[in-house]
């Protein structure tokens, strides 16, 4: 992985790129994800080419899940065989998904994403008790394979456009094993912030030289907007996330199917 400085960015330029870093982080750390939909399309307005920008954001939102998971381990609540689940079935998805995105037009998996994701603020949203408190659920094997499944799917999306896949997996973790949205957040956090974009940007580092000032920008951004945003989440409890959680829904997937234009 080589690195070179942006010469073309003033210093007004690289602070906007910093607050727009720290506020995407921060709303993300909050609903589970979505920092993608908004730092990503900044990264290539300011010129940076989108396989560069995806790369930097890659390795910056590690710099969120370390961030959010330094607030939120102790809601992990010894779900150990889920992050292992996550990691051991994901990760081979993520390194996939940066191949598929050489192949595939990213334009048709933003359509995809964007109605799905819909779909979940809609299905949130008229389940007023989805999430809210953790619910004691009979996993069977046949629930394991499919959760595993959608894992390996996520893991591509996660890999390929990266936009919006966090929240995938919060509802995802939800509507399997019963957990409320504050352990489901914490655990994605460590899975797909850490492990799932550690290696999709490693997966990504061959396309060249990265520039590396505006990468440290992006990781303090992260960081300070993951911690950040994990503290208020912890302090307004699982009825705050939640609304905010399907509102971003909405947000992001009409804005992915717009990008299918």
């Amino acid at each position: 992985m080589n690195f070179h400085n942006e010469p073309n960015l003033t210093f007004v330029s690289q602070f906007i790129i910093f607050i727009i870093s720290y506020l995407s982080n921060f709303f993300s750390s909050i609903a589970g994800g979505g920092a993608g939909l908004i730092q990503l399309p900044a990264l290539i307005l300011f010129g940076i080419p989108y396989y560069k920008a995806l790369a930097v954001h890659k390795i910056a939102t590690v710099a969120l899940g370390i961030g959010g998971s330094i607030r939120n381990y102790k809601n992990i609540k010894k779900n150990y065989f889920i992050i292992f689940q996550l990691i051991v079935f994901g990760i081979p998805g993520v390194i996939l998904g940066t191949f598929v995105v050489y192949l595939i037009s990213e334009k048709y998996l933003y359509l995809l994403l964007g109605l799905f994701t819909i779909t979940l603020g809609i299905y949130s949203f008229i389940k007023p008790n989805l999430g809210l408190i953790s619910v004691q659920k009979n996993i069977k094997p046949l629930t394991y394979l499919r959760f595993n499944s959608f894992v390996f799917i996520i893991g591509i999306l996660n890999g390929s456009i990266s936009s919006g896949t966090g929240i995938l997996v919060t509802i995802l973790l939800i509507n399997t094993f019963g957990l409320d949205f504050l352990s489901s957040i914490s655990i994605t956090f460590l899975t797909v912030g850490i492990f799932w974009n550690a290696s999709g940007a490693l997966a990504l580092s061959k396309i060249g030289s990265l520039p590396l000032n505006i990468l440290i920008i992006l990781i303090l951004g992260s960081f300070l907007g993951g911690l950040s945003g994990a503290h208020l989440s912890n302090l307004k409890g699982n009825k705050f996330i939640k609304k905010l959680f399907i509102f971003l829904c909405f947000l992001i997937g009409l804005t992915l199917i717009l990008k299918f234009q």
